[in-house]
């Protein structure tokens, strides 16, 4: 299992990463990251929450309630304009990052 403490600090790309693709709603992005983390990052509701509402007081997401195709009624969420330009700065940061820790353990750069 993947660290509280480096889940956490993903959380914001990958909620930016995500939303970048298409608008979603809360149990839909949990259920994205568990899928593109090969079930490694196992959010929960009680943690995805008060990131899409830190992130929507930045102005880096927007939401708008609306009806499902099953009738149930749901926060969408979507990236704003100033949440791709926030993406791109987290993009870049997380390269650093890996590209880092990729030099110290041998493995090739990612490219920006």
């Amino acid at each position: 299992m993947i660290a509280k403490d480096l889940i956490a600090a993903s959380s914001r790309p990958l909620v930016l990463s995500v939303l970048s693709q298409g608008e979603s709603y809360g149990y839909a992005l949990i259920q994205r990251v568990r899928e593109l983390s090969k079930e490694r990052i196992e959010w929960t509701e009680g943690m995805l929450y008060p990131v899409l509402h830190r992130l929507e007081k930045e102005g880096l997401i927007e939401s708008e309630w609306k009806t499902s195709d099953a009738g149930r009624r749901r926060k969408y969420y979507r990236i704003s304009a100033e949440g791709g330009v926030a993406l791109r700065q987290e993009k870049d940061n997380w390269i650093a990052v890996h590209n880092t820790l990729g030099g110290l353990w041998g493995m090739k750069p990612c490219k920006i």
